[in-house]
């Protein structure tokens, strides 16, 4: 299991977007090297599924 799954900062922002941790959360995924290895260990439906709600 990759870090980037129960990531606690990724949890507060699928409760609540809006949430000051929620929107630092969103931010570090845009250069965060952790998350883009996850991203590309995902197959392509995956990767499409687990970002729609972060786009």
């Amino acid at each position: 299991m990759n870090i980037c799954e129960k990531c606690k900062l990724r949890a507060k922002y699928d409760h609540n977007t809006r949430s000051l941790l929620g929107r630092i959360w969103k931010w570090h995924i845009g250069w965060c090297p952790g998350w883009k290895a996850y991203l590309k260990s995902l197959s392509a439906g995956d990767r499409k599924k687990l970002m729609h709600p972060y786009a």
